[in-house]
Formats: C-alpha cells, sequence, structure tokens
C-alpha cells in the first residue's frame, strides 16, 4: 500500500489529531524533532494534543519527494492562535496572532504504506517562508478566522485589527457606518470598557471574495451600561442577538463588515 502524502496533509488540515495518527502511522511509530523524541502512536497523540492546545497547526506544502520507502517535504507551517500560549515552542502566542515556521520533514515508510519514523527540522519562525492571504476558503485560511473570533471575543483590538484593511467599513444598523480600522478599534475600545462582546458561530460559508457568518453575538456587561444601544444592561447582565455577518475581504483581509440582525435580542434576565 503506497502513502498518499496529500490525502496526509488533507487530513492535518481538518485538525483531527487522532484521525491523522490512526490513519498514517505505524502502531511502534517515532517522532523525531528538536524537542525530543516521541514513541508510538500514544505519545504521538498526547504530543499533539498539548502542541495544538489553542493553536491550529496548517501546512501549506512547498515541495515534496516521494521514494518507494521515504518521503521529503519543504513545508510552511501556519499556527494560528484562539487562546492564550505562553509556553508556544516558536514564542508565546495570544489570541489572534499567526506565525509561519518552515520545517524539512523525512517520513520514513514501512511495507503498508505507514509512517515508522518523522524526523523534523524547523527554522526560526517567518525566517524564508511564504505567506498566504490570511483569510479566505482554504482550511488554513477558516483557522485564522477562527483566530479572528478568538481574538475578537477576547477584546483585543490591537490584534484583530490586524485582519482589516486599513480604508475597512463596518456598518451597523444599530450604529451606522464606521470607517478605517482605526476606527473601528476604537469604536471597540469604548464599548468593551462596559460591556463586551463574544462571538459564537454556527456556520460560515466561505470563498476568496468573502465570508458569510451565522452567530450570536452575546454583550455582557463588565459594569453597569444604561445607556447600551441593543438594551439597557447592569453589570453581569447578557444580551444575546442572532446576526449574519458579511465580511467582503480584498487580498485577505477584510475591507467591508455588514451586520444584520437574524432573530430579536434574549435578555439575560427574562431567561
Amino acid at each position: 500500500m503506497s502513502f498518499d502524502y496529500l490525502a496526509y496533509l488533507d487530513c492535518f488540515l481538518t485538525g483531527d489529531d487522532d484521525a491523522l495518527v490512526e490513519r498514517f502511522f505505524a502502531e511502534g511509530c517515532e517522532m523525531h524533532s528538536s524537542g525530543g523524541v516521541r514513541s508510538g502512536k500514544q505519545g504521538m497523540k498526547e504530543f499533539l494534543a498539548w502542541a495544538h492546545d489553542g493553536v491550529r497547526e496548517c501546512p501549506r506544502l512547498q515541495r515534496h519527494v516521494q521514494e518507494e520507502e521515504v518521503v521529503f517535504a519543504d513545508i510552511d507551517m501556519d499556527f494560528h492562535c484562539t487562546r492564550p500560549r505562553p509556553d508556544f515552542p516558536f514564542g508565546p502566542l495570544m489570541p489572534g496572532d499567526t506565525i509561519t515556521v518552515k520545517f524539512l520533514a523525512r517520513y520514513d515508510l514501512d511495507g503498508d504504506g505507514k509512517v515508522t519514523k518523522l524526523t523534523t527540522m524547523a527554522w526560526p519562525p517567518e525566517q524564508g517562508v511564504t505567506k498566504a492571504p490570511r483569510l479566505g476558503a482554504h482550511p488554513g485560511q477558516l483557522a485564522a478566522y477562527d483566530a479572528y473570533t478568538a481574538a475578537f471575543s477576547s477584546g483585543d483590538a490591537d490584534r484583530f485589527a490586524k485582519f482589516y484593511t486599513p480604508d475597512v467599513v463596518l456598518e451597523l444598523s444599530s450604529v451606522g457606518r464606521i470607517e478605517g480600522s482605526d476606527g473601528i478599534a476604537g469604536f471597540y475600545r469604548a464599548m468593551f470598557k462596559s460591556v463586551r462582546e463574544t462571538l459564537t458561530i454556527h456556520h460560515l460559508d466561505a470563498t476568496d471574495e468573502r465570508l458569510i457568518v451565522d452567530c450570536t453575538s452575546r454583550f455582557t456587561a463588565v459594569q453597569d451600561a444604561p445607556d447600551f444601544v441593543v438594551g439597557a444592561l447592569k453589570q453581569g447582565e447578557w444580551i444575546d442577538v442572532r446576526v449574519q455577518v458579511t465580511y467582503t475581504l480584498r487580498d485577505g483581509l477584510i475591507c467591508h463588515i455588514g451586520v444584520k440582525r437574524a432573530g430579536q435580542p434574549v435578555f439575560s434576565r427574562d431567561q
């Protein structure tokens, strides 16, 4: 049975590490890297669970060579962060951060086309790498959108604004038109002093030109907000609003955001 390296990468991009190990690795496999040696399928799964806790790892293959018993690959690996990882091996990461690391990888194969030994070498982050447009339809770009929503839900305007073009426009029915990445960041910084917004994504349709998202915005008062535009809130109260958000993309960055309500607001005090 031959080893299908492109199918291996497609499986990797799903983020299902257990399925990756079960499908492509031999029982007694080993992984050798600068961080040490991991042995067996269980050792691989434990390492990947730790490495990918709050971080999606998305390979972009540059070139590979395959022989009967070995594969060599040059990979630019994008890491998209959705929760704080101060211990991440390539440097501390916060939600919304993306770094790219070049890897050279050797996969030794058995007669059944399973990986018996994976040997990797990595360059310092951002050295000698290519960069992909940040957002779009590719699985790695969808992982980047998850990082964007994590930064937004964390209230980190400095990071989520990096996903915008300088001339981005936000249109909110309750507020009106807000122009520019600095304008949007400033609007949310002011709002987040009293009310934080977190996003729960229900469905996402993605192309390289736009993202259409069905989500719920939860607005939670961190202090009394009697004048909040969606509805008055006392500290600790929240409002859920179902919305459809359309993000128009230019070169992988958001240049227009349109938000439409898809349901009536639900107040915590009514629950």
